[in-house]
């Protein structure tokens, strides 16, 4: 590791050596400093045409960040099997989590999160509320993503004391929920109300077909259940070889389509109970961005206010990489790049960016004291500017480094399991199983890409923005970088 950090250091060093050799122009300093306003402003704004009900967006800006459940509110729950349950293996907990987000897109739930951790036998759901929504059921929708919702149809209607299938109803099961293809609700007047109707598979159209035949002869009895639950039994009066089936019990519009979506889900392999179970408002989360926002407004101008009075010019200089800093952080998660999908920002994701705009300000207090340094021992505002940004690389490199290894660590241990950071630290956390913490793996990310953006915007843009104003004249003078006020212009 120290092998590394020496060759990565001798490397960059040479490169900072090479780059006074090269004259920055006058125009540089606008021309750096117009991109990064310029990048600022569309990405708070972005930029979007609308035409009636439809927008049309072509730069995302903050109102396009998809903020997480802390922020908007949400449901997090982790199930985990019932202490009945059988046959509970890796392969059947993926199965539960296919069928769980099956579920979750069948209630209209698209931005969720569902990880499953194999080694403490938990699924981890979280999801935020849907867009203006007011009479959404957290507890009932987590409810119904735990029901095993296993559907059959049996010969009888045969019960023992406690309402289970008993006798030939129990030992007879003509179909099962995986033969069924399709299930759909709607509404039948020769009913009198609200049916799911079945599209079976071959195997079910036939079984059905000799089910029918046989018990049409006695005007027998088929009962439908979900679970342990009956839902209707019906009297056979005709032989159904269509391959068609349909469910009636009485039930209203929202009943009907419930349980046509848990049948196209599909039956967990096994029971599920809510080990763990919070929400959080909407109106909660949303203060706490706000003030969050605030905040971070607040306390960026008052640094760059701060460092600006106190450095002079290069603290005017660093209050502009600053600015770029932070937008191009917003801007990496917004999906303001085309090439870098939008990322789901939560309010420690908030201060990632903060903790990662704070290093910014060191980087360039670093840099800018090294100046002040080289010019009282006597050195030209050149070799100041030069000697001062070397020097100080050397601290900015070993603390940058060292926060870009703790995020890849938080993002390695909070992220999701398929994430490369995961896979690349699985050596290291694969006895405690995934975390699966959404929060922090924003934090961590939002954390590393301000960190990047600080070598780029602490060291790269702000030294070229002070050499290029270092060659006007006006600019000349060292004590506007700090330097003895007696001395003269050079």
């Amino acid at each position: 590791m120290l092998k590394i950090r020496m060759a990565l250091l001798e490397q960059l060093e040479e490169t900072l050596e090479e780059m006074p050799m090269k004259r920055i122009g006058k125009p540089v300093f606008f021309i750096v400093a117009i991109l990064i306003f310029v990048v600022a402003v569309l990405s708070v704004f972005g930029i979007s045409t609308q035409y009636g009900d439809n927008k049309t967006v072509y730069i995302k800006g903050i109102n396009d960040i998809r903020w997480g459940i802390d922020v908007r509110g949400g449901v997090d729950v982790t199930f985990t099997p019932s202490d009945d349950a059988q046959n509970v293996t890796d392969q059947n907990m993926a199965s539960a989590e296919e069928i769980i987000k099956q579920r979750l897109t069948s209630l209209n739930i698209t931005d969720s999160e569902v990880y499953t951790d194999t080694n403490k036998n938990r699924i981890i759901v979280r999801f935020p509320w849907k867009e203006d929504e007011e009479d959404f059921d957290p507890e009932a929708a987590v409810q119904e993503l735990g029901d095993t919702a296993e559907l059959t149809f049996r010969e009888g209607y045969e019960v023992n004391e406690e309402g289970l299938p008993d006798g030939v109803t129990a030992e007879n099961v003509i179909l099962t929920g995986d033969m069924v293809d399709e299930a759909s609700a709607g509404y039948s007047s020769e009913n009198g109300g609200y049916i799911v109707t079945l599209k079976l598979k071959s195997e079910g159209a036939t079984r059905f077909s000799e089910a029918t035949e046989r018990l049409a002869e006695t005007n027998g009895v088929i009962s439908i259940w979900m679970d342990d639950d009956v839902i209707s039994y019906p009297t056979v009066n005709e032989h159904i070889s269509t391959g068609e089936a349909i469910i009636s019990g009485n039930f209203t519009a929202d009943e009907a389509t419930s349980l046509a979506e848990k049948i196209n889900a599909g039956a967990l392999p096994f029971s599920l109970k809510i080990d763990s179970f919070s929400t959080i408002s909407p109106s909660l989360g949303e203060g706490a961005k706000d003030a969050m926002l605030l905040a971070m407004a607040i306390a960026f101008l008052a640094v760059c206010v701060y460092i600006t009075i106190i450095y002079k010019l290069p603290g005017l200089v660093a209050s502009i990489a600053l600015l770029g800093q932070v937008a191009f952080n917003f801007a990496a998660v917004s999906g303001f790049f085309p090439v870098f999908p939008s990322f789901t920002l939560t309010l420690p994701g908030l201060a990632g960016i903060i903790l990662s705009v704070g290093m910014g300000v060191d980087a360039n207090v670093i840099t800018t004291e090294r100046i002040k340094e080289e010019l009282f021992a006597g050195k030209s505002l050149d070799g100041a500017i030069n000697s001062g940004f070397k020097n100080g690389f050397s601290a900015i490199f070993d603390g940058n480094i060292t926060m870009i290894i703790v995020a890849i660590i938080l993002m390695g241990a909070f992220g999701p399991p398929t994430s490369i950071f995961s896979k690349i630290l699985t050596p290291l956390f694969f006895m405690f199983g995934p975390s699966t913490a959404g929060t922090i793996y924003s934090f961590g990310y939002t954390l590393m890409v301000g960190i990047i953006l600080n070598f780029l915007m602490g060291v790269t843009c702000s030294r070229l923005m002070l050499k290029s104003l270092s060659r006007f004249k006006a600019f000349r003078n060292p004590a506007l970088y700090g330097g003895p006020k007696n001395a003269e212009r050079v």
